[in-house]
């Protein structure tokens, strides 16, 4: 099983951005932990492997290769969540599992927060609890893809 973790615009400032609504935690940390608990519970997976960019063409192409190169996604579209048909349609076309996350609940935040293009196209969504999250896809994948 490999699975690729991808993250959207912005997320390369965590730890110093609204710190009050994604915590303290930087992306190289959040890696960390993701892939400390992968080594910890699931040695079964191959490989798991980290990208962020702030340009949506560059998440599109990405997804699009990860098609042939993975098991799965586990993605943050960050703020393209709310109006991104181009991600949304990259994630409908690949046809290996996408697991929306979210390190906040964005469903209580502001009014264009609520707006969610990508949840219909994604085989699950994890939210509202950091980098817990991310672990929590990365078991639900592995419960799928293994059974």
């Amino acid at each position: 099983m490999k699975i690729l973790i991808l993250n959207g615009p912005n997320l390369n400032l965590l730890g110093e951005r609204e710190p009050e609504t994604y915590g303290t935690l930087t992306l190289a940390q959040l890696q960390e932990e993701v892939t400390e608990h992968v080594l910890v519970s699931h040695p079964n997976i191959e490989s798991l492997d980290f990208f962020q960019s702030n340009s949506e063409g560059t998440l599109i192409d990405t997804l699009h290769a990860a098609r042939s190169k993975f098991s799965a996604v586990i993605f943050n579209p960050a703020a393209y969540t709310h109006y991104s048909y181009a991600l949304r349609d990259a994630i409908a076309a690949i046809n290996i599992p996408v697991v929306e996350v979210h390190l906040s609940n964005i469903q209580n935040r502001e009014d264009f927060r609520k707006t969610n293009v990508i949840r219909e196209v994604c085989t699950a969504h994890f939210q509202s609890n950091g980098v817990q999250s991310y672990k929590d896809a990365i078991d639900y994948l592995v419960d799928c893809l293994s059974g």
